[in-house]
């Protein structure tokens, strides 16, 4: 989702569901792994997994990993609804 014209503090966000706690911390770990080797970009990695919800801060990007109940809680993609999402997969 391209937040660049709705908020300052990042440009994107990037929101995924995982279906259980090893899910979402393997999620979390791939991303920081990948943004390092791939991109030399370090993150930052808040929240636990077992509470459904983990964010992985890279500054102009947010990665948000939710569990399916959390995603439906949270329901971000409803509370920046002003922001363009850029692809959707199910």
């Amino acid at each position: 989702m391209e937040l660049k014209d709705v908020v300052a503090f990042t440009d994107y966000f990037v929101i995924c569901t995982g279906t259980s706690d090893r899910m979402l911390d393997a999620l979390a770990d791939a991303v920081l792994e990948d943004m390092r080797k791939k991109h030399k970009r370090k993150g930052k990695k808040e929240g636990l997994a077992r509470d459904g919800w983990q964010i992985v801060d890279f500054g102009s990007v947010v990665v948000h990993l939710f569990s399916p109940d959390q995603r439906e809680y949270y329901a971000l993609e409803e509370l920046w609804s002003e922001g363009k999402v850029l692809l959707r997969l199910q």
